[in-house]
């Protein structure tokens, strides 16, 4: 029997619910449609059908949307000349901490590698660029999307928006046990334990700061090493990360479009047989006191071994408090399906019938799941208390060319020694390449070429997927 997940965000207690009932259950009427309605303790209502819909408006100050940036790569670089502060070092600092920082960045003493390890500064003080800010507002209009608006450099996080999607794999054991469960209805329930534990990793400040804008072609790869494996020493050579074994998860994004700013990602372990492949774009509106971000796109977990395909959207994101100290929420719907076993999840209307399983709390804290036919209530998962695993990344001094750390790592000193005018003038130079290049390709009537994924529809899918391997592998292996 075809089952549906639940999953709502109550606006009032800042949480959210996942609920899981019989797909026959579900309120008659056109799937396409959805309906629409607001209750009593301001909670909002969707049902939508056949699809998993998570409605992610509430939420804690901790953690970050999938993202909270849009395509601003076509801005001025004289960021000067926008109000103040950033295109000089007056206002960015005290003096004698800055003329040391500046004696650092003109030596060869700095270690690139350690300052994308070190954890960002989470004591700024954002309501010192209060002006700035203001000036920079004045520019927009509510409604207005915000593709050409300049932003000054300070709000930037000293890493790329490719590195922020590794985040969604913090807790790799919560993913990769996925694969481990026998039963289709405890698969579901743990992809939504993997999902909604996925997103308080990648913002660790609880000031909300933007990561770097991806350049085309930009790409970013990592891995980690998972507790408790069965070691295998044997490399995965065709696979996105081809130094990295069968017993490790690894990852591989890429920058494959500019206009819109397209990222696609995929991730894999050979040995369990999984994989997740994802691609999303943004569109960003200017809201009055906030800022509101539309992902655009959609994730799929594979699992290899029993051909299953579970489709998951994101949520969009909402920058709250622009002229203070700003912090992110989560907001829309979230669709969790898996069109081979019929499981999947939606906001619920309030008639229908008791799921099997809720699912409620915080994704920046404590979930609990209340089991209905047992009348039982347990913890499904606490972001606080399970370990965040550490990514690997190999050196800078041996990434190609486009890599993300490589790319953006004088940015990234800049920024991290607190000289606003170098990460500036960097960031620049790394944007001028592009606009250099476009315009070559423009004039060339070149068309650009992505290295890992290619489109397929509205899709981009990797090249190389764990499914096909493996099915070549199977097929030389009868000849």
């Amino acid at each position: 029997m075809a089952h549906d997940m639940r999953i709502h965000l109550k606006r009032a207690t800042r949480a959210f619910s996942v609920e899981t009932t019989a797909a026959h259950d579900k309120t008659a009427g056109d799937p396409n449609e959805p309906n629409i309605a607001t209750s009593s303790d301001n909670e909002a209502l969707v049902t939508t059908g056949k699809t998993t819909t998570t409605t992610a408006t509430p939420t804690s100050t901790s953690t970050p949307t999938a993202t909270d940036a849009d395509d601003y790569q076509t801005a001025s670089c004289a960021v000067s000349e926008t109000g103040g502060g950033c295109g000089s070092t007056a206002g960015c600092g005290g003096n004698s901490q800055e003329s040391a920082n500046v004696n650092i960045l003109q030596g060869d003493l700095i270690d690139y590698d350690a300052l994308y390890e070190e954890e960002e500064d989470t004591t700024l003080s954002m309501e010192a660029h209060g002006s700035m800010l203001s000036h920079l507002l004045s520019q927009v209009k509510i409604g207005m999307d915000l593709t050409k608006v300049v932003l000054p450099t300070f709000i930037l996080e000293r890493r790329s928006l490719l590195e922020m999607y590794a985040d969604y794999f913090a807790h790799p054991d919560l993913f990769l046990k996925i694969a481990d469960l026998d039963n289709p209805k405890d698969r579901i329930v743990q992809v939504c334990r993997w999902y909604l534990s996925a997103y308080h990793a990648g913002r660790k400040s609880a000031v909300a700061k933007k990561p770097y804008n991806p350049v085309l072609g930009e790409i970013f790869q990592c891995y980690w090493d998972i507790p408790g494996e069965i070691a295998d020493e044997v490399t995965v050579k065709d696979g996105p990360v081809p130094w990295c074994r069968r017993d490790q998860l690894t990852f591989l994004a890429e920058q494959v479009s500019h206009h819109p700013p397209i990222s696609a990602f995929y991730a894999e372990h050979y040995n369990k047989k999984i994989t997740f492949s994802a691609h999303v774009w943004t569109k960003s509106k200017f809201l009055g006191l906030s800022v509101g971000v539309h992902n655009i796109g959609e994730g799929v977990v594979t699992l290899v071994d029993k051909g299953e395909e579970y489709i998951v959207t994101f949520p969009n994101g909402y920058g709250r408090s622009i002229l203070t100290i700003p912090w992110i929420e989560l907001g829309g719907s979230v669709e969790i399906k898996c069109p081979q076993t019929g499981y999947y999840a939606h906001i619920y209307s309030p008639n229908e019938k008791k799921p099997f399983v809720s699912i409620a709390g915080e994704w920046s804290g404590l979930m609990e799941a209340k089991w209905h036919n047992i009348n039982r209530t347990e913890v499904f998962v606490d972001v606080n208390r399970i370990p965040i695993f550490k990514k690997q990344v190999r050196p800078i001094v041996e990434q190609e060319e486009y890599e993300s750390r490589r790319v953006w790592k004088e940015v990234t000193a800049g920024l991290k020694y607190n000289d606003i005018e170098k990460a500036t003038n960097a960031k620049c130079q790394v944007e001028q390449v592009q606009r250099e290049q476009a315009k070559f390709r423009k004039e060339g009537e070149l068309l650009w070429e992505q290295k890992y994924f290619k489109p397929v529809g509205d899709n981009w899918i990797y090249t190389r997927p764990l499914s096909q391997r493996i099915y070549l592998q199977e097929k030389e292996g009868k000849r």
